[in-house]
């Protein structure tokens, strides 16, 4: 089922997908993908492993073209102009490991003219870490936190998060998502790709499902639950379960 005529709030979307398809070789990554995102929304970007959701954001980021079709980031196809809009966390470490915080400040600084430095600083200081310790030395959830809190201190249009909560403890995931919460500003397009659906659920505006490269099902999450009378995890696992049969 797919209700993603229900959400269309009218203006240009902040992510539109129109036919698109991706492959590698012979491999069908994504096909006849037909989406559209509005400024304002939190959007989870749910599905199985292999479902197609890093291919999308790196399409939406222009680290990938596509095959067919076409992919819009605020009505501009993905360049190095979106890349000024969009703020982008991948699914695993990649800033330079010998970096500090103040080298880290100072590289967002200089290539991010949204960047706020003030913010970032803000945040970082709760975390009581040496600025002079370097990313490589830290624990991988003091990494997560670091990389993403600089991806969250830009004033971005689009924020494409990558499986921002994989891999990391509870204590470490709650953080991430206030973090999340704290540096969100409302009239901004959040997409935050995930398996961990119960974890981000509760900050969910709209849910996206993408099974085999296809959009399965585009909901509002409140109409979802009242709709089914499941939690989005809950209506998850039993669809995907029906869908592998």
């Amino acid at each position: 089922m797919n209700n993603e005529m229900e959400l269309h709030s009218g203006g240009t979307p902040a992510l539109e997908c129109r036919a698109l398809r991706k492959e590698y070789g012979r491999t069908v990554a994504l096909q006849n993908v037909n989406l559209s995102l509005q400024s304002g929304r939190i959007v989870g970007l749910v599905g199985p492993n292999g479902s197609g959701k890093t291919t999308l954001i790196k399409l939406a980021q222009h680290l990938l073209v596509p095959t067919e079709g076409e992919i819009r980031i605020l009505g501009m196809e993905p360049g190095p102009e979106t890349k000024a809009l969009v703020s982008y966390l991948p699914d695993r470490d990649f800033l330079p490991q010998w970096m500090d915080l103040n080298g880290l400040l100072e590289f967002y600084c200089d290539f991010y003219a949204d960047f706020r430095p003030d913010k970032a600083q803000e945040m970082l200081n709760a975390l009581h870490i040496d600025s002079k310790l370097p990313l490589g030395r830290m624990s991988k959830g003091t990494r997560e936190k670091v990389q993403l809190i600089l991806t969250m201190s830009r004033e971005a249009r689009v924020y494409l998060l990558d499986e921002p909560i994989a891999g990391v403890d509870p204590a470490t995931r709650e953080y991430i998502l206030h973090t999340i919460l704290s540096g969100y500003t409302s009239d901004a397009l959040m997409v935050i790709s995930t398996h961990l659906i119960t974890d981000v659920e509760p900050i969910l505006e709209e849910v996206v499902f993408l099974q085999n490269g296809s959009v399965a099902l585009h909901e509002n999450t409140d109409a979802l639950r009242q709709r089914t009378g499941m939690s989005i995890d809950g209506y998850f696992r039993e669809v995907y379960r029906c869908w592998e049969n």
